[in-house]
């Protein structure tokens, strides 16, 4: 089964991506901030990570620096309402970007793309 670590510091994100990633056949477990993330993937990395922008702390763009800064590659969906996020020269480095909505086809469409089922 395939795991996918979602970030974001908004609970309701959190729990709707839950669901429906389950639904989808994925093991998912959360993480809130930036910080928890990169300890998550320190102590069992995950095959996919969805990744939030804007968080308090260290926000999703700093978090994928360190990430790719790391010894394993994972794919990186960034995940944020902003659109305008895909003009920064660090967000090309995430394997996917799509911005959030409570229909989250389009999300699990981008990971069927990247790891499969």
């Amino acid at each position: 089964m395939k795991r996918i670590l979602v970030v974001d510091d908004e609970v309701h994100i959190c729990e709707l991506y839950k669901r429906d990633l389950e639904d989808e056949g994925y093991a998912v477990s959360v993480a809130r901030s930036g910080k928890e993330a990169l300890s998550s993937v320190e102590e069992d990395p995950p095959d996919l990570i969805v990744l939030d922008i804007q968080m308090p702390g260290m926000d999703g763009i700093e978090t994928l620096e360190r990430l790719v800064g790391g010894d394993k590659h994972i794919p990186v969906i960034l995940n944020t309402a902003y659109s305008h996020y895909q003009d920064n020269y660090t967000a090309w480095q995430a394997d996917g970007y799509v911005v959030k909505s409570s229909d989250s086809s389009k999300l699990i469409h981008e990971i069927k793309r990247l790891i499969g089922t």
